[in-house]
């Protein structure tokens, strides 16, 4: 898998000559902070970098640094909150095709989006995997805490299908849970692809592809409590 790199948002446009205003110039610095820490934990733990490290490739002395975040986990967790921005929408846009009826061709198109997403967002992607069994408590936190919101928004996604408006909303969390847990475990393997040799992205995808369609076909078959 080819590597790629973290970009940083876009930035305002202005008119030559035209000076940055303070807000503009304390924005583009904490988005410096956070490259800068993309960059480092592209092959590294969140735990292992520090703080002068962040500082110096951002293009501040170390002490600016509280000016933009209270602490390194603080930092951590914001960097968590932007990641997952692309897993929610990886997630959104896959939603949008879902349906019971058509799992094996809903189970393909939500893969080829996430399979996009995991090739533009690498880095952001490698984050999330790696932190979320990682070493700081604060990390692996915010990353839980996106993820059970992820599983609620899909729950109630799931809930507003015909065939799935009767079920109770522990069953359809418990089956939101199973998708995201199935898709997240495809991520990991891609990202894992470069250890294990070429060919293997389209085994985890068809692999990947028959767990989902084996839940949504066990979702047709569950009976709602009260039937």
């Amino acid at each position: 898998m080819t590597r790629s790199r973290h970009t940083s948002r876009p930035r305002s446009s202005r008119a030559p000559g035209e000076s940055e205003t303070r807000a503009e110039r304390k924005n583009r610095t904490r988005q410096s902070l956070l490259d800068a820490t993309m960059e480092l934990v592209a092959e590294r733990s969140f735990a292992s970098i520090s703080l002068r490290e962040v500082a110096r490739g951002a293009g501040i002395v170390p002490t600016a640094f509280y000016r933009h975040f209270a602490s390194m986990e603080d930092l951590g967790v914001t960097l968590v909150e932007d990641s997952m921005r692309v897993l929610r929408r990886t997630l959104r846009e896959g939603r949008r095709d879902l349906a019971a009826r058509q799992a094996l061709p809903t189970a393909q198109n939500s893969l080829a989006i996430l399979l996009g997403q995991v090739h533009d967002n690498e880095a952001q992607f490698r984050f999330l995997v790696r932190e979320q069994h990682g070493g700081i408590a604060e990390i692996r936190r915010a990353i839980d805490t996106e993820l059970r919101l992820f599983s609620k928004e899909l729950a109630i996604d799931l809930s507003r299908l015909p065939d799935l408006a009767q079920w109770h909303p522990e069953d359809l969390e418990i089956s939101a849970e199973l998708i995201v847990t199935i898709m997240l475990t495809a991520v990991a393997d891609l990202l894992d692809n470069d250890y294990r040799g070429r060919g293997v992205e389209r085994e985890i995808v068809e692999r990947t592809e028959r767990q989902l369609v084996m839940v949504f076909l066990g979702m047709g078959q569950w009976r709602p409590r009260g039937e």
